[in-house]
């Protein structure tokens, strides 16, 4: 098994973790920890609103 600095995170949508919609949008990438030690925010697609939002990195 290859050790390196790419690691597996989790990006939550920050609109939906705020309203009452029944779901969270959720997507799962990776990231190379020694080039980008602080969390990542990406605009992505949320299925729940239909529209493109903010997803931060979640722990």
């Amino acid at each position: 098994m290859a050790k390196g600095a790419r690691v597996v995170i989790h990006l939550e949508c920050q609109t939906c973790r705020k309203s009452n919609l029944p779901g969270v949008s959720r997507y799962s990438t990776t990231k190379n920890k020694k080039n980008m030690p602080d969390r990542l925010e990406l605009k992505k697609y949320c299925r729940f609103e239909r529209k493109h939002t903010v997803h931060k990195e979640i722990k």
